[in-house]
């Protein structure tokens, strides 16, 4: 999965007299569209100001996108300044959408996601740890995908289809190479949910810790920092990595997989991925649950929850794991700060539970270990998109052909704005 983020500064510079070539017209329906998607309503000088160009262009842009469906306009409110105020320019929310898919090792959620980011409508179900169950995790997801279009009003068309997986995800072509948490290993898990869901769309598969760490740059804890470090846990650990605004995958996708830095080369835990010492292997549920004496008991989030509210209730077992997870877990952010200078680490899925019961730990391993220029300014938060961080890039990863080439999408699509379902 490749997804290059297009920033905001990327826009075409306005020709003289506002004549705007229908190429870099094309190119600025979709800069325009995007600001749109990632800052929410603005207004037609706001629009201009960020996009360098003159406000009959904006009028020209905005028409041809309020034609297709994909804007509209609104009286804008006095700003007590003088000149008539500036209409404001709306992404439709409810009439472009796309479905968002988020496969974790217990759990599967789709979701329903308008222009501009907003879940309209969800579905979720717990699902059985590591077996290779494609056919049944493609046919609950097939399931959601239709109840949510045919729920969807008439008005709304569907313009892209998201995954998020937990696995090595193939970027040529989405296949899941390898899900160890899961058992599976080299399924077409795109094509068979595309096939099941039988929209006519192809569906786009990444990473679940690359799509967080794009959902957290785009509009969560990671929002204003052009380089991002994040680190998902689930069972296991996984990680995305934002340089100069733009995600960090490797020649083949299976880039940044920030669970398996060997962190513990001398005695540490065994790992599912064949070595000893990963980061995973020593922060991840199972080694959390272990070192608290709760093996056996309940798990997930629910699990790490308990260790870390027992912790602050006094319990010295659960201190003393939480404590040491906490140990790992900075030893593991100076690594990373130290090799990417990020202005912000974010900490999703368990980890964010992690981090509240251990920030003082961590924090007193990234000032110990990190080099001090490049812990100036870095931040260390918890996902601001909480649970759906993963879910929210799989609605990006699904967005990103139509932010790209507004028009052209809506042409090539299998079904146009209007032939919803009712």
């Amino acid at each position: 999965m490749s997804s290059p983020l297009v920033s905001d500064a990327g826009a075409a510079a306005d020709a003289p007299q506002g004549a705007v070539p229908e190429t870099a017209r094309g190119g600025n329906l979709g800069v325009l569209l995007r600001l749109l998607h990632r800052h929410g309503p603005l207004s037609r000088s706001e629009l201009a100001d960020r996009m360098a160009v003159n406000r009959s262009t904006i009028l020209g842009l905005t028409a041809r996108l309020a034609a297709a469906g994909l804007v509209r306009e609104e009286p804008a409110t006095a700003t007590g300044r003088a000149g008539r105020p500036s209409r404001l320019v709306c992404p439709e929310r409810d009439r472009a959408y796309v479905l968002a898919f988020d496969v974790a090792v217990d759990r599967l959620v789709a979701a329903r996601v308008g222009l501009g980011g907003a879940v309209l409508e969800r579905r979720e179900t717990v699902r059985r740890r590591r077996y290779p169950d494609l056919d049944e995790v493609v046919g609950v997801l097939a399931g959601f995908g239709g109840a949510l279009v045919d729920a969807a009003p008439r008005a709304a068309g569907c313009v892209g289809v998201g995954a998020s997986f937990c696995g090595l995800v193939r970027a040529a072509d989405g296949m899941v190479r390898l899900a160890p948490n899961m058992g599976w290993a080299d399924l077409d898990f795109g094509p068979a949910l595309g096939r099941r869901l039988g929209l006519g769309l192809p569906v786009a598969v990444g990473n679940e810790a690359h799509l967080g760490a794009l959902a957290e740059y785009e509009r969560g804890a990671g929002a204003g920092s052009r380089n991002l470090v994040y680190l998902h846990g689930d069972v296991g650990v996984g990680g995305g990595v934002i340089v100069g605004g733009r995600l960090l995958d490797g020649d083949d996708g299976y880039g940044a997989e920030l669970g398996h830095m060997i962190v513990n080369p001398h005695g540490g835990r065994p790992c599912n991925c064949g070595s000893r010492g990963c980061l995973e292997a020593e922060v991840g549920e199972a080694a959390l649950l272990e070192a608290a004496g709760r093996a056996g008991g309940p798990v997930g989030r629910d699990g790490v929850r308990a260790v870390v509210d027992a912790a602050a209730a006094g319990d010295a077992t659960a201190r003393q794991a939480l404590d040491r997870a906490g140990d790992w877990l900075g030893i593991g952010a100076v690594n990373l700060i130290n090799l990417f200078n990020p202005g912000a680490m974010v900490f999703g899925g368990v980890l964010s539970e992690i981090y509240r019961g251990a920030a003082a730990r961590i924090h007193a391993r990234v000032d110990a270990g990190s080099l001090p220029v490049s812990r100036e300014r870095v931040e260390l938060r918890t996902a601001a998109l909480g649970e759906d961080s993963c879910l929210s890039g799989a609605a990006e990863l699904a967005f990103a052909p139509l932010l790209c080439d507004p028009l052209g999408v809506l042409e090539r699509r299998p079904r146009q704005l209007g032939e919803g379902s009712a």
